[in-house]
């Protein structure tokens, strides 16, 4: 046995599932099917050490085995959830785990963090799919995992990607993988509709309860526990939609069976980081309407806590309730974003024309379809008065004279607050971050991946996790993306 500070080791690995204490018919039990002769495509440390797993494993035949699925780990009682959900805003159905196994989770330092498998075969709820993953989209969910972890969003993490020559079919063969997510829960938004949807209010209730047991304990004492439960993550909902906005970062699928319960950025597929910007962008080729699109975001987050809310009013017991629940989406949003955006421009005070100032400048992001990331980077080491240091940001805008003009206006806003350069600098650089997963550069390690050479998704992996810092030796993965990066497309297929 390990002591209380000890990390766990695959010889002292004993998981419980806690979902498994639900009935039955909120899930089915089932082992992974195993993949053909899996090995090692990448792990993270940090991962690693969230779960309190120790690093010294991670390169071993035993935990490739443990987290393909093809071993069980002790105490593991692997399951694959029921839920249903809206799909692009149409009532979807039953849906559910169709290509995931929940193993159970480890405890330490009274957190509880569950593991699941994606890729590990057909379950009940597969539909027509085949229950694999595929190493393609395996690897960016492996990355923008740790990527937003590292830009210090709420997230899922992702411990490894465990590849196999075994092929799937997609829109043409490809080679199969499975990662390991982490969470506290992967319960979602969806898995609340589908018992509302059904009309089984005593197994609503039973997951509301078992929710708040697990994730919200500080609301058992609550007059009305469900009402609250809802108001917290509409909040978090909330939160989570300005972090995004403000590191240009789309979903691509925001159905509300990819919505988790706690706030956390959930199921990556077609996602993608903004590069030049255009507020009307969409990450995801499947989604001909744009109802995902980058200034969709905010709204569909606030449509999806209304879903939610429709499924927990019976619970709550009233509209009025239900509707004080879900007021707080709009100055929750509102206050995060104004939080973040006084972070990124460097102002320590809050002033009465600060969002017109914001949105100026994000006017003319969007005319001159500058890269967001890199303008809010060298917006970052500015001086207080015009010095040379301002050519890297003119360089970004085909708009020069209309950026100095609002350049006049950011420095006297500056000025108005009395700032300290150097201070400023630290505090805009930490949140502004240089590094973000851009669609090439998963690309790039995508394809030496598929040719077994790991060592690419290596190195971003590296980048990513520090994403804030200079890392001089890597300044080629901050640059503007190459031309040929314009032609890649991705969509829900993996």
């Amino acid at each position: 046995m390990t002591s209380a500070t000890a990390p766990f080791t695959l010889q002292d690995l004993a998981l419980e599932n806690q979902f498994a204490n639900l009935p039955a018919h909120f899930f089915t039990h089932l082992s992974a099917s195993p993949i053909s002769q899996p090995y090692l495509v990448a792990a993270s440390k940090t991962a690693a050490d969230y779960l309190h797993l120790d690093q010294a494993c991670l390169n071993t035949p035993e935990f490739v085995s443990y987290f393909s699925g093809n071993q069980g780990i002790p105490g593991s009682k692997p399951l694959a959830a029921v839920y249903s959900g809206h799909q692009f805003g149409v009532w979807a159905g039953q849906l559910g785990d169709g290509r995931a196994l929940l193993l159970g989770g480890l405890s330490h330092a009274g957190q509880h963090l569950e593991i699941q498998l994606k890729g590990s075969g057909m379950t009940p709820y597969s539909r027509m799919g085949d229950g694999r993953a595929v190493l393609r989209s395996s690897i960016r969910e492996f990355l923008c995992s740790e990527a937003m972890a590292g830009l210090g969003i709420p997230t899922s993490r992702a411990l490894c990607v465990i590849g196999s020559d075994q092929m799937v079919f997609r829109e043409t063969p490809e080679t199969s993988a499975v990662v390991a997510r982490i969470a506290p829960s992967f319960v979602r938004f969806g898995s609340f509709e589908h018992w509302y949807y059904n009309d089984r209010m005593d197994d609503l209730r039973l997951l509301a309860d078992f929710v708040i047991e697990q994730s919200f304990p500080e609301l058992l004492d609550h007059a009305n526990k469900y009402q609250t439960l809802l108001a917290e993550v509409t909040r978090r909902t909330a939160e989570l939609m300005a972090h995004w906005q403000a590191v240009g970062f789309m979903h691509g699928v925001m159905n509300t069976d990819n919505m988790s319960i706690l706030g956390l950025t959930l199921d990556y597929g077609p996602f993608g980081f903004m590069e030049a910007y255009d507020e009307k962008h969409i990450c995801n080729h499947t989604d001909q309407q744009g109802r995902y699109s980058y200034r969709m975001q905010p709204a569909i987050g606030n449509w999806n806590c209304q879903a939610l809310a429709q499924a927990l009013s019976p619970l709550i017991g009233s509209v009025e309730d239900t509707n004080a629940a879900l007021a707080c989406y709009p100055t929750s949003y509102r206050n995060k974003w104004s939080e973040l955006m006084h972070r990124k421009f460097g102002l320590n005070t809050v002033q009465d024309n600060d969002l017109d100032l914001f949105a100026d400048f994000f006017k003319l992001l969007q005319s001159n379809q500058a890269d967001f990331t890199l303008s809010f980077r060298n917006l970052s080491k500015l001086s207080n008065q015009i010095s040379t240091k301002d050519e890297a940001l003119r360089d970004l805008f085909l708009d020069r004279q209309g950026l100095d003009d609002w350049l006049v206006h950011y420095r006297a806003r500056l000025a108005m607050e009395g700032s300290n350069e150097a201070g400023r600098h630290t505090s805009m650089l930490a949140s502004n971050p240089k590094y973000i997963l851009r669609n090439y550069l998963a690309q790039v390690a995508i394809e030496k991946a598929q040719n077994k050479d790991f060592s690419e998704v290596e190195k971003l992996l590296q980048i990513l996790e520090n994403p804030y810092d200079e890392q001089e030796e890597n300044e080629d993965y901050a640059a503007l993306p190459p031309d040929w990066a314009r032609h890649i497309e991705v969509s829900c297929s993996s």
